[in-house]
């Protein structure tokens, strides 16, 4: 089969390796798309992502989506042809939280994702023509998903786990910070969940009318001299960029919510961070999700449409150029996505 594979630095290639074959407890899976996220693209550059750094050639790849071709032995429920998702963490060890973090799995200390150099050996990621997983990672997509939308849910996912970690948005205003794809979903997930109004701000125009088809009620480009509004009770910040933290701050009203979405930086950074405490305003961390990839399939099914976060769609064979143009912003590009089979 072929893979996307990472070899190092502006390192990759399209490898052939062995077909799998499923074992006990596990599927397998002909993959039909993979959606580009940025910590591809950071494998990709620079050979590692955060503190996860590549010591041996990886396949990349954790937003997928594809049809189970067989069923190991052990395995219910689960049918050939089936169309599914994939949740890509899975737990290393008994599995167990102290009581204060029951159910969010998603800070367990020791988790293997799809496509991640974290542990050596390093898990595979699904950008390849077929993937063996363990039958718990599998969700079904609900009547009327395509698999190329199915591949979204785990992007949507983080967008719907930062919105839990909110509260009720229900009637409230609502400001994203930064119209990438992520922030795009953020937008769809937080008019899915009640709110108001939701406004949306970014440098770049072709983001902000994605955000907008995801159902942004206004948008605003601040590339310019316009600044953000202000006393909005309750903000995601999706950019990650230290510099804009001062800005984001001064946003939020006093006594209000800023939910980090964005990935910041884990070297020190300049930031201006006074408001933080002279306007007692709540800043809560959002990582990745727990099993919000449910919820995200529920929306969809439900009509949360995210097609319009799509922008490039390539062959699996193109994967290089597909990064490149994902890593671009001059490309306009907001969600890069790969036709792997099918």
């Amino acid at each position: 089969m072929k893979s996307v594979v990472v070899h190092g630095p502006g390192d990759l290639r399209i490898d052939e390796r062995p077909d799998p074959a499923p074992g006990e407890g596990e599927v397998l899976l002909t993959m039909e798309w993979g959606g580009i996220c940025g910590s591809d693209i950071t494998y990709w550059k620079h050979g590692a992502s955060g503190t996860a750094v590549l010591k041996h050639p990886l396949v990349l790849g954790h937003e997928v989506a594809g049809r189970i071709a067989g069923v190991g032995t052990g395995v219910s429920g689960l049918a050939v042809g089936q169309p599914v998702t994939v949740h890509p963490a899975e737990l290393i060890g008994d599995g167990r939280l102290p009581d204060r973090l029951a159910g969010r799995t998603n800070l367990y200390p020791r988790v293997r994702y799809f496509g991640s150099a974290a542990f050596d050996p390093h898990t595979d990621g699904g950008f390849s023509e077929y993937r063996v997983v363990r039958a718990a990672q599998i969700r079904p997509l609900p009547e009327g998903i395509s698999t190329e939308h199915g591949a979204l849910a785990e992007p949507l996912a983080v967008a719907m786990h930062a919105v839990s970690r909110a509260g009720d948005l229900r009637g409230k205003t609502v400001l994203v910070n930064g119209t990438g794809s992520i922030g795009s979903l953020v937008v769809a997930a937080a008019k899915h969940h009640g709110a108001a109004t939701v406004i949306a701000s970014d440098i770049a125009k072709t983001s902000l009318a994605v955000a907008r088809a995801m159902g942004a009620d206004e948008t605003l480009d601040i590339s310019g001299d316009a600044t953000l509004p202000q006393d909005v009770e309750l903000v995601f910040e999706a950019t990650g960029i230290p510099a804009v933290l001062g800005s984001v701050l001064r946003a939020t009203a006093r006594g209000g919510t800023l939910v980090q979405v964005g990935s910041l930086p884990g070297t020190p950074a300049l930031s201006a961070l006074g408001d933080l405490v002279t306007r007692e305003i709540t800043w809560i961390g959002s990582y990745r999700f727990a099993e919000e990839i449910d919820d995200a399939l529920d929306a969809m099914r439900d009509g949360l449409d995210v097609s319009p976060i799509i922008s490039h769609r390539f062959a699996l064979d193109q994967a290089a150029e597909a990064l490149a143009v994902a890593a671009d912003p001059a490309s306009g590009s907001s969600k890069v996505m790969l036709r792997l089979g099918g």
